[in-house]
């Protein structure tokens, strides 16, 4: 540095003084420079540290060009390094040396300037330093983790085309980029009494916000698989509740703390401090330099199952703060790698696929999800919880089928299994096994098991009990509630907005669609002639209705909007209808909802039932009413139909419908945004 060398080239020009005598007599000797001048001990001291400010400013000015507060700069590093200024001032400017060099200089007021990154050298000493300090060496766990031989999961075994169509995450089947380019929560298809055969693994989430980012957590090294909690019972619904001193022993006992899963080999332990450092930095939320220690750490030890872990993680966390597909592609490819490496624990082999499958299935890419849980499987036949996961990857393609054998193969070693049985339970309801699936999700949801908690497991077994005519129905709707997972004992959807008005039944003047009411109200005839016209003359009915909602009786149905997207060949067929239509968005453009005719036949009675949100509103236009039979009740109130005019209700609410005319009853179905729903949140939710 500037002072440094100023001072050593003036030690080079000093001579030696001669000797002189004083007025007492005695001799001195004077300091003369080869200048003619003279300097005393102190001013060399104070030319020095003159010219060694002088050098840090101008290392600053090179960088910045032009003055700063460089006081505070110091005087931070030096907080931070525990240095007091004294300290500085005698010369301690080694503690600002950002980069690792030995000195300070131009490149370390970069660094201090935020004008350019720290070295990765430099991020992993300062880890393992701080590390050394606040962490005591671990006692290493005894060698008894030896590896499992893994046969590489190839490209074969993972096709190719295993990326399931129509899904493009972050813009996939769980997710939508929304008008403004933000990555925004896509809602499963629902699965309500409206039976789908289709499974989806988002258990009754609740949309809370205008759009609710998705969230998923890098996990900590030492717990790959967080345990679920398990909720106590509600005290509230003591039929449902067991004492305590009628219970197990066992039962009572504390829960035993889980392993903590060995993922260090022999040789990963002697390099364990790195690996730390690194991972230090993950945990700090630090992920772009934790990605790029890991990956030095990879270069450095490329055999090391543990290090190339690690760096999938920090990329899996990467690619969740860059809302990235390719970054988090990037970190599925990196786990397989982990899991392919030689001398991998058994842990670690099973924490990296299960991360590998957990974000498949995220992309959307089901059947490659699929693929590494049935190998997860293979490796460790006797883990229960693979067995239910892979289940769920089953359902999650529409396999019924397979997760139905699955979950056999569960129950018949581990009877007791609640996880397996609610799903067990499930797949019965979906086949319209209705008194078989009872006992099964009743005993899974009182199992407490981790995974069972869910609102449609509480929906299912409260609806399969209504059909059996069994009343306790209400108790486990009531329970659910309890739990968070409806709204209201009434109100059981389970796509919703927090906040909306929620009432069963709606005027005109509440919603405030008042133009689009009248229109159809004054329109009615037109609307009634061309639904006619659609029918089959035979039978009276349009296309039966698919969701298994009739306890009995013909009821067809005749659709020209769904999920916000119109039905041209079905609108050809009724042209005027259709165009009145076209000018309200607030029901063409209801991605929550439908637009339809709907008939029904004498004796016909339709279950109570909940629509799967309270997004939206819904408005019968009476067509064809006969005089009496035909009603409909929603919560505790009934009401009839009229022709000519419009009901509205939110069919969050549990309704019911019976037809016991003696001619057919036609209306036309309208669904409406809810409206106090904001343009944005009406561009932005999912489509059910």
């Amino acid at each position: 540095m500037a002072p440094r060398k100023n001072f050593r080239n003036q030690a080079k020009k000093e001579v030696k003084p001669a000797a002189v005598v004083n007025k007492n007599g005695v001799k001195a000797e004077a300091t003369v420079a080869a200048s003619g001048g003279g300097f005393s001990g102190t001013k060399i001291f104070t030319w020095f540290m003159v010219l060694a400010l002088l050098g840090v400013w101008s290392s600053v000015a090179v960088v910045w060009f032009d003055l700063v507060d460089y006081d505070n700069v110091i005087a931070e590093r030096a907080k931070e390094f525990r240095f007091n200024f004294s300290e500085v001032l005698q010369g301690k400017l080694s503690a600002y040396d950002a980069d690792g060099d030995g000195d300070f200089d131009v490149e370390d007021a970069k660094v201090l300037l935020g004008l350019k990154e720290r070295p990765v050298s430099v991020l992993l000493r300062e880890a393992k330093e701080e590390s050394a300090v606040k962490e005591p060496d671990a006692v290493p766990p005894p060698d008894d983790d030896a590896a499992v031989p893994l046969p590489p999961i190839s490209d074969d075994f993972i096709p190719d085309d295993s990326r399931d169509e129509a899904t493009h995450p972050y813009e996939d089947e769980n997710n939508a980029i929304d008008t403004k380019g933000e990555l925004v929560e896509k809602a499963q298809p629902q699965q309500t009494v409206e039976e789908s055969k289709q499974y989806n693994d988002q258990p009754g989430s609740l949309e809370t916000k205008e759009t609710v980012q998705l969230r998923y957590n890098a996990e900590a090294e030492s717990v790959p698989e967080p345990e679920a909690d398990v909720e106590p019972e509600v005290e509230s619904v003591p039929e449902l509740k067991e004492n305590a001193e009628d219970q197990p022993k066992d039962k009572l006992q504390e829960k035993p703390k889980k392993k903590k899963p060995k993922l260090l080999n022999k040789f990963e332990k002697t390099i364990k401090m790195e690996i730390d450092a690194a991972e230090k930095l993950r945990k700090k939320g630090k992920v772009e330099e934790a990605v790029r220690a890991f990956e030095t750490l990879v270069l450095q030890y490329p055999q090391s199952p543990r290090c190339r872990y690690g760096k999938a993680l920090a990329e899996d966390g990467l690619a969740e703060k860059m809302l990235s597909n390719d970054m988090l592609q990037k970190a599925i490819g990196t786990y397989k790698e982990a899991s392919e490496l030689p001398n991998a624990t058994p842990d670690l082999i099973k924490a990296t696929l299960k991360k590998r499958a957990e974000r498949q299935q995220f992309l959307g890419r089901m059947r490659g999800a699929l693929a590494t849980l049935e190998k997860l499987v293979q490796i460790f036949p006797e883990d229960v919880a693979l067995k239910n996961d892979l289940g769920v990857a089953h359902l999650l393609i529409g396999d019924n089928k397979g997760a139905k054998r699955i979950y056999e193969e569960v129950l018949a070693t581990a009877p007791s299994d609640g996880f397996a049985k609610v799903h067990y339970g499930f797949i019965l309801k979906s086949e319209n096994k209705i008194a078989e699936s009872i006992p099964f999700l009743r005993d899974g949801l009182e199992s407490g098991h981790p995974g069972t908690d869910d609102g449609r497991f509480y929906f299912h077994l409260g609806d399969a009990l209504q059909r059996m005519g069994d009343d306790s129905a209400y108790k486990w709707y009531e329970r659910g509630h309890l739990r968070g997972h409806f709204a209201s004992v009434w109100q059981r959807s389970l796509y919703n907005v927090d906040g909306l008005k929620a009432q069963p039944w709606w005027t005109p003047k509440d919603t405030g669609y008042m133009d689009l009411v009248k229109t159809l109200e004054r329109n009615w005839r037109i609307i009634r002639d061309e639904a006619q016209s659609v029918m089959d003359k035979t039978t009276g009915l349009f296309v039966p209705e698919e969701e298994n909602l009739r306890e009995k009786g013909e009821w067809g149905q005749f659709t020209l909007w769904q999920q916000g997207k119109k039905a041209g060949e079905a609108c050809r067929s009724v042209p005027k209808t259709c165009g009145l239509l076209e000018r309200y968005p607030e029901a063409t453009g209801c991605k929550r909802g439908q637009i339809k005719f709907s008939v029904m036949q004498p004796g016909t009675h339709v279950w109570p039932h909940t629509g799967p949100t309270n997004c939206r509103l819904r408005m019968h236009l009476g067509l064809v009413i006969p005089k009496t039979g035909c009603k409909i009740r929603c919560t505790n109130d009934t009401r009839a139909w009229e022709e000519g005019k419009v009901l509205i209700f939110d069919d969050s609410f549990e309704h019911e419908v019976w037809q016991d005319a003696d001619s057919y009853r036609l209306i036309f179905i309208v669904d409406v945004w809810h409206p106090e729903l904001t343009q944005y949140q009406r561009q932005t939710l999912s489509s059910i």
